[in-house]
């Protein structure tokens, strides 16, 4: 008769992350999703310049598990949409990139992101 062992296991949470930007990049075995949190501050012992601070939380996932995760987001974003309504992007939001679009016609060049306003 085999004996049974017991196993302990302990559950450690993650933090909540709330991103702003997010990438996705790829190789032949992973992808490379990166969350990105972007916060600018002022700290007066560093000066009166003001602080950019960028926090990252990178998962890798391999390419089955990628595809799972793009077919649950459309299962949940779905879902969503037919009990709270189409989602879409804010009015300040879409004036906001009309701007950006002028300006980077204006200046043949891509913008920069502003994180100070």
């Amino acid at each position: 008769m085999a004996s049974e062992k017991k196993l302990s296991m302990n559950i450690e949470d993650g933090l909540e992350f709330f991103a702003h930007e997010t990438s996705i990049n790829f190789s032949p075995t992973q992808f490379v999703i990166d969350f990105k949190n972007i916060t600018p501050r002022i700290d007066p012992r560093a000066g009166k310049d003001p602080v950019v601070v960028l926090r990252h939380n990178v998962i890798l996932l391999d390419p089955l598990h990628a595809k799972r995760l793009a077919e649950l987001l459309l299962d949940v974003v779905g879902k969503y949409e037919k009990e709270f309504g189409k989602i879409e992007k804010p009015k300040p939001v879409i004036k906001h990139e009309k701007k950006l679009k002028r300006k980077s016609k204006k200046q043949k060049t891509l913008p920069t992101p502003e994180y100070f306003g």
